[in-house]
């Protein structure tokens, strides 16, 4: 009885940076638990390998290619769907500098993707959740996708701490401002995970040593770990949790 909470047959879910890392296995998940897809990424081949799979689990799958720094692309996909049940917003990314030595371009880029991207994402959908007529009854889930470095600091990560600190912000303060329209929004803050992003920085034996360090439970996330949340928070299993983040990150934020 209560699994069924978890089924997300019929709902359309919107997830950028679907075509790689956490926003593929995210992607693949919210297939399994039944949702229709709509995929954002910056190359059409990455998409079409996460459609392929999501169509085993008898969902549609629609893809776009767009770089989200791109305002009125995004706006013009975002407003030619019939419906947005959930958001799942990924994309993101990072240039580890000192903050001594941080170019001015590289946060500027830093920012442009991971906290003007991802506000605008976030309104543009938001703002399409709510002309469904029965918004209300049937809710919606956003999800921002956060990160342990949203509630702690780090070395030479001091740009994706105010980034991701500022994801944390607008998280709650969206929260707040569409709990009337039953539309939840919580972000995901996991600890490193393998990905295409981080795989070059776990080439540094150093870095891997420090950081499973910081881990007490000794290993890095799974994506499995990160896609399981974020079917949690955007169904209805989740569906008194809002304003929050779920911290997938094996204890780095307990000590």
């Amino acid at each position: 009885m209560y699994l069924k909470k978890y089924n997300l047959k019929g709902k359309y879910a919107l997830v950028t940076g679907a075509g790689k890392g956490l926003g593929r296995a995210c992607a693949i998940a919210l297939a399994e638990a039944g949702s229709n897809l709509i995929l954002i990424s910056r190359t059409q081949k990455d998409l079409d390998s996460v459609s392929k799979i999501a169509k085993k689990y008898k969902v549609k799958s629609k893809t776009y290619v767009c770089d989200l720094t791109n305002y009125m692309k995004l706006k013009k996909i975002i407003e030619e769907q019939k419906k947005i049940d959930v958001l799942i917003n990924n994309a993101g990314t990072n240039i580890p500098e000192h903050f001594l030595k941080i170019r001015k371009q590289d946060m500027e880029k830093v920012v442009k993707i991971n906290t003007i991207a991802a506000f605008n994402v976030a309104n543009l959908v938001a703002l399409k959740m709510v002309q469904t007529k029965n918004r209300k009854k049937i809710g919606g889930a956003i999800v921002n996708m956060s990160s342990q470095m949203g509630h702690v600091g780090g070395p030479i990560r001091s740009v994706y701490n105010m980034t991701k600190f500022g994801v944390e912000g607008l998280t709650k303060g969206m929260a707040i401002d569409l709990a009337k329209y039953n539309i939840r929004v919580n972000s995901i803050a996991p600890t490193f995970v393998v990905t295409p992003m981080t795989k070059k920085f776990f080439k540094n034996k150093n870095f891997r040593k420090e950081v499973l360090g910081n881990i007490p439970l000794g290993r890095y996330a799974e994506l499995s770990e990160i896609s399981s949340a974020a079917v949690f928070l955007a169904s209805d299993a989740a569906s008194m949790v809002t304003g929050t983040s779920l911290l997938v990150d094996g204890g780095w934020t307990a000590r």
